[in-house]
């Protein structure tokens, strides 16, 4: 793996990114949410993409592709290893979305290319990154409160909002994906919370990627909504 060749790419493509609000809608019709994990020892690359009706915020469509892992684990390049799975998930959609929040880092990343800034640019939607995670940069002493709020920088440079969506939880980390300006990005992400740590639409897609109770539960509902239509 040549790493010099990699960076080289990963600063020229960071360079396409742009970082200030550049959409259409005053309120989006339909926002995505995609998460990317890992299976068989890291050998099958999972990504899950999940679309909700907003601003109900209801799940209307998902889709889960599985692909082989073609590059090794590296720090700092991990969206080249997971980008193949969420192009995989995407051409599988139904509809397409004027927004998609990813689980990752946008340019809140060393050299400014997290994987919701690497696929973004790749499918060219509005997209945030809403991360768990720092990757870098500093910020000071978050108040335990919920709504606690405060920049991440680095070398000078705001590179995202870290942001106490729940008490007695940890920040999360939200900032540009593409086409989003970083104010927009916390507006948007504040208007999709529903009482949990993350944001509805990487919620689901989580939901979805593990199969956990609520997706389960949206499934029956679905079948039973279908073997008993409305009168």
């Amino acid at each position: 793996m040549d790493i010099a060749a990699l960076r080289a790419e990963q600063i020229a493509t960071a360079g396409k990114v742009i970082r200030h609000d550049d959409f259409a809608f005053s309120q989006p019709g339909l926002i995505a949410g995609a998460d990317v994990g890992f299976e068989q020892g890291g050998e099958v690359t999972r990504a899950a993409i999940a679309l909700l009706r907003f601003p109900s915020l209801e799940l209307v469509e998902f889709q889960v592709a599985r692909v082989t892992t073609t590059m090794p684990y590296i720090p700092g390049f991990l969206s080249f290893r997971e980008y193949p799975a969420l192009l995989a998930a995407w051409d599988k959609l139904g509809h397409r979305p004027d927004l998609l929040l990813v689980d990752g880092h946008g340019i809140s990343h060393p050299r400014r290319l997290g994987v919701a800034s690497h696929f973004g640019l790749l499918v060219d939607i509005p997209t945030i990154g809403v991360a768990k995670r720092r990757l870098c940069g500093k910020f000071a002493p978050l108040a335990e409160a919920q709504g606690a709020l405060a920049p991440l920088m680095d070398k000078g440079e705001q590179l995202a909002w870290v942001w106490r969506s729940k008490l007695r939880c940890n920040p999360l980390f939200i900032s540009t994906g593409h086409r989003v300006g970083l104010a927009s990005a916390l507006h948007w992400v504040q208007l999709c919370m529903r009482g949990y740590r993350l944001p509805e639409p990487t919620r689901w897609a989580d939901a979805v990627a593990s199969n956990r109770t609520a997706f389960q539960r949206w499934q029956q509902a679905r079948e039973d909504a279908d073997f008993f239509p409305p009168q």
